[in-house]
């Protein structure tokens, strides 16, 4: 057999959709129908694990976000693009009998990450001296989930394709998130607590494409696959903080 395909690569972040459209559109939708072809006609016995996103819930309000909500009503393109790829993953493997598990990630953030999100960009500002864009003036939730609890998540699911459901078809979405929901304000504390500095802060109108929340019921995920996330923001954060000052020689 081929094991697992993981197809994780995408065009990110929610803001930046409103002036690329056609750039996320090729990234996220004509990229994914590629990889679904290759798994069709070259590894169709392989268990394609792609990556979603918690933005997929958009305007919805029950609070933790769990796997059966309805994914209707994006707030931005970028969200759109990934409802888009559970349904076309959903139709391949319900055309071709393939194994497709998509996992909803949370916010992820760690070593490596990007630095057009909220912890690597706060860490920039704060380390710079430069003020920090606090949307809503930091009155939003987000579960923040470190990047080896992620890992963990994606490293188990390698062997357990979805069982089939009611159409036979085997495919699933999971929550991969931390199951705690923090707000911003105490993030930028515990960043600027582990660089040593005061942060500046800005505070901006919150944006039409943002969410105010959120929160991942993981219940679906740990009986899975036993999936139970280690790394509190009061330990990630420190961890990222230390990368950060060798990676930038700080």
């Amino acid at each position: 057999g081929c094991g697992a395909i993981y197809h994780l690569a995408a065009q990110p972040a929610v803001r930046d959709a409103r002036d690329h459209t056609l750039v996320y559109e090729d990234a996220n939708v004509r990229a994914f129908a590629g990889i679904l072809e290759f798994v069709r006609h070259h590894a169709a016995d392989a268990h394609l694990i792609y990556a979603s996103s918690s933005s997929v819930y958009g305007a919805n309000t029950d609070i933790p976000y769990a796997i059966g909500q309805e994914t209707k009503q994006p707030k931005s393109l970028y969200a759109a693009t990934k409802i888009a790829n559970e349904a076309m993953a959903y139709s391949y493997a319900s055309l071709y009998g393939l194994s497709c598990t998509g996992f909803r990630f949370f916010t992820v953030y760690g070593p490596w990450g990007r630095p057009d999100m909220a912890v690597y960009k706060f860490a920039n500002a704060i380390a710079r001296g430069k003020a920090i864009p606090l949307f809503n003036g930091g009155d939003m939730y987000r579960d923040f989930t470190y990047i080896d609890d992620i890992i963990t998540g994606l490293v188990a699911s390698k062997a357990i394709k979805p069982a089939p459901d009611r159409s036979g078809v085997r495919h699933a979405v999971y929550n991969l998130g931390n199951n705690r929901s923090e707000p911003l304000n105490r993030l930028v504390d515990l960043i600027a607590k582990a660089i040593g500095r005061d942060p500046i802060i800005d505070v901006q109108p919150m944006q039409p494409d943002d969410v105010y929340q959120t929160f991942a019921d993981i219940d679906a995920t740990q009986a899975a696959f036993g999936y139970a996330p280690t790394i509190p923001i009061d330990v990630g954060v420190p961890l990222f903080v230390e990368w950060y000052r060798g990676y930038h020689k700080l």
